[in-house]
């Protein structure tokens, strides 16, 4: 273990002592914030500059209008933070629940339970300098989606673990076509990717493989533009649910998918089985080896993730890249290789005539 990495653990404290320091923050990162100040912004704009990452430092500050607790209901841009909406509603009081009707948990088995015996690092002390920038991904438009909830906790656990977490809404994302790369959705979900450190991707298994609903953000993510490659060198983690009998089915599609994007891959993963008897009325995981599971794969992915991030580019400096960039001013396009390929094939042969 490096130097940086030993000294930069977080110590075990005991859950009096959490709670205290808990009830002090208001507002942190790794916490769960409350969003007033986001709220305030839900009429979102439609502005594609607001969206497509253009702007860095408009797109990559704290207080960008996506960091809301819900989509924008027309364009469904936004709601980043849709996995602290729980959370926050837990504050309505018993008393305001209509007869009849559950409140939501006023106790967060997140922050109770894991937060006294998490371990994660110091990142102010590391290479990377802040916290990693995490996008998370699911596959899924139900209301109730298990493989949303699951996304949801996911991103609670890394939000704890000091990681900028920012959630994905597919919907509203048009099937891939390419007539359509300027729609907000489109040019949202890349930015996102370009944004982010590392991928986490929850996916349920439909006929034995990933859903239609995940693969198609996939699907909009490019290999290359150009000469900038989204995905390569970020780091990935893989989760799936299942409506039966445990499967690895879909993070073995996952993984074939990341490699195949050049990503990393973080080497523990989870498999929630019958995951309609793992989730309460609100979407929070119920006591099991499920749950302990996902805190583990949570736990690794953001230590990983804190890792790899600052020395991304030095892992995909490429000697063939290289060559290319010196020889033809970038590196080209697949369709421009194949044309360049195409041209010399063309004058070769008309030498030999």
């Amino acid at each position: 273990m490096p130097p940086w990495a030993r000294h930069s653990l977080r110590v075990l404290v005991p859950l009096s002592i959490a709670s205290r320091i808990l009830s002090r923050r208001s507002v942190a990162p790794s916490g769960f914030p409350s969003s007033s100040s986001y709220r305030e912004m839900t009429s979102l704009s439609t502005d594609p500059k607001l969206w497509d990452g253009s702007d860095e430092t408009s797109f990559y500050s704290s207080d960008h209008p996506g960091y809301t607790l819900e989509s924008d209901s027309t364009t469904f841009v936004g709601g980043w933070h849709a996995h602290r909406k729980v959370w926050e509603e837990a504050h309505v009081s018993n008393g305001d629940a209509a007869d009849g009707a559950s409140s939501p948990p006023t106790v967060c088995w997140i922050k109770e339970e894991v937060m006294p015996m998490i371990t994660k690092f110091d990142y102010s002390t590391m290479p990377i300098g802040r916290p990693p920038r995490i996008l998370v991904l699911y596959g899924s438009l139900r209301p109730t989606s298990f493989s949303r909830k699951s996304a949801y906790e996911f991103a609670r656990l890394l939000d704890l673990l000091g990681c900028d977490v920012r959630v994905y809404n597919p919907k509203g994302l048009p099937v891939r076509d390419p007539d359509l790369e300027n729609e907000l959705k489109v040019l949202e979900l890349r930015a996102l990717t370009l944004w982010s450190d590392g991928h986490m991707w929850v996916s349920p298994e439909m006929h034995g493989t990933i859903t239609g609903t995940f693969k198609n953000q996939i699907d909009w993510i490019p290999l290359n533009t150009g000469s900038v490659r989204p995905t390569q060198g970020r780091t990935c983690c893989v989760a799936q649910v299942n409506g039966g009998s445990q499967s690895f089915n879909a993070v073995n599609a996952l993984r074939l998918l990341a490699r195949w994007m050049r990503m990393p891959c973080c080497t523990n993963q989870s498999s929630v089985a019958k995951a309609w008897k793992e989730f309460d009325d609100y979407g929070r995981m119920k006591p099991s080896d499920f749950r302990d599971r996902v805190v583990d794969v949570a736990e690794e992915f953001a230590k990983f993730t804190a890792v790899m991030a600052p020395y991304k580019d030095s892992l995909t400096d490429r000697y063939s890249e290289r060559k290319e960039t010196l020889e033809k001013g970038r590196l080209l396009t697949q369709a421009e290789k194949e044309a360049s390929n195409e041209k010399a094939k063309t004058i070769q042969e008309s030498r030999k005539g």
